[in-house]
């Protein structure tokens, strides 16, 4: 997912980024509100999937800002600052930010925050509908019901599990990094998470009786093999 960080200060727009970087995201850094509007404004650049906005810009008022990007698109936009009172997080969501988080904040609980919006399809943005049903060969998948069955027997999953399959079977062949999937099924960044994740995997390989649908990619993370019809 490509994501738009908006904040003025470089040491924590670095930071940030390596952490969002491991995480699976393609950062784009803009230092301004008038930067952050350019790097919108092209029509054939892939669009962002959210766009993380700190409050404390130099040309400009952060809340000017996402009112600005709110007529420019319905991309989901976090407002990041050091305004906690409630008066604040109120103006900024009635200008149209999806969520509001105040520093310092947990890497956790922002990862998930942006998990959370991005999900959110918007009226008019363009998207495509949600898909309600993954078909891989034998296995299919009922997102609305979380059922999955396999050559039309239903296999039982737990809640993890399917959160899991579900996230891999997106976009088979495509790889997932770890803290990207611990990030998404477990919504945490908790290093101690990723002993769990294998868990869940042998787990998954073992009820599908399929070991060979996720495939371990050394180092990096799991992706799902599409079986043959």
């Amino acid at each position: 997912m490509r994501l738009l960080l908006v904040e003025d200060d470089n040491h924590v727009a670095a930071a940030l980024s390596a952490v969002l970087t491991r995480h699976g995201f393609q950062v784009v850094h803009a230092r301004s509100g008038e930067e952050a509007l350019r790097a919108l404004l092209p029509a054939d650049a892939e669009p962002f999937g959210v766009v993380l906005l700190d409050l404390g810009l130099p040309d400009q008022d952060g809340y000017e800002v996402c009112g600005r990007i709110r007529k420019l698109t319905s991309t989901p936009v976090i407002m990041v600052t050091a305004r906690s009172d409630v008066r604040s997080r109120i103006h900024g969501l009635n200008l149209g930010a999806d969520d509001y988080v105040v520093k310092p904040y947990d890497t956790g609980e922002l990862l998930a925050r942006i998990h959370a919006v991005s999900r959110r399809t918007l009226p008019g943005d363009g998207s495509a509908p949600a898909e309600t049903e993954v078909r891989l060969g034998p296995v299919h998948i009922e997102l609305p019901t979380r059922q999955v069955s396999v050559s039309g027997v239903v296999v039982q999953l737990t809640r993890k599990e399917f959160d899991l399959l579900a996230l891999l079977a997106q976009r088979p062949g495509v790889v997932f990094r770890r803290e990207q999937i611990i990030s998404e099924v477990w919504r945490t960044s908790w290093e101690g998470t990723g002993r769990t994740l294998e868990v869940h995997v042998a787990s998954l390989r073992s009820k599908l009786r399929m070991p060979a649908l996720i495939e371990t990619v050394r180092g990096v993370g799991y992706r799902l093999v599409a079986p043959a019809s």
